[in-house]
């Protein structure tokens, strides 16, 4: 079953103090290559937490493993920290800022059983190719 959602994204401590080990590190995947959801959401995916899960925007898609929210409650809004996960789902239009729109991605999120979550690397290079991650 898949749950529509509502996707921000931002900064978190986890994110920057892995970011400084190096982003092809374990550590930054484990920070990053997450989405947090709220524990209603968990529900009604039919999911359990640390369940890999496929999110998708009209802009592109993605496996990451769904995390119960570190904030909350908040049914219906997700959470990916900013990153190569992040971009693939958020519009990459930047109106002229140079930053995309952060917040506020409609996206469905469905398990992905047999999916890996892509290290950094792995992410940026099939990116580069024009493939979903």
């Amino acid at each position: 079953m898949a749950i529509r959602v509502n996707l921000i994204t931002g900064r978190s401590i986890q994110q920057g103090v892995s970011m400084e080990a190096g982003k092809e590190k374990p550590a930054y995947t484990a920070a990053c290559g997450i989405i947090e959801l709220d524990p209603v959401d968990f529900k009604k995916l039919g999911a359990f937490r640390n369940t890999n899960v496929r999110v998708t925007s009209d802009y592109g898609s993605v496996v990451v493993k769904a995390v119960e929210a570190t904030q909350g409650p908040h049914p219906g809004v997700a959470y990916i920290p900013m990153g190569p996960w992040a971009n693939m789902v958020v519009n990459p239009d930047t109106y002229s800022t140079g930053m995309p729109t952060f917040k506020g991605t409609p996206v469905t999120v469905d398990i992905a059983k047999n999916e890996p979550v892509l290290s950094s690397l792995e992410l940026v290079r099939k990116a580069c190719k024009g493939e979903q991650a």
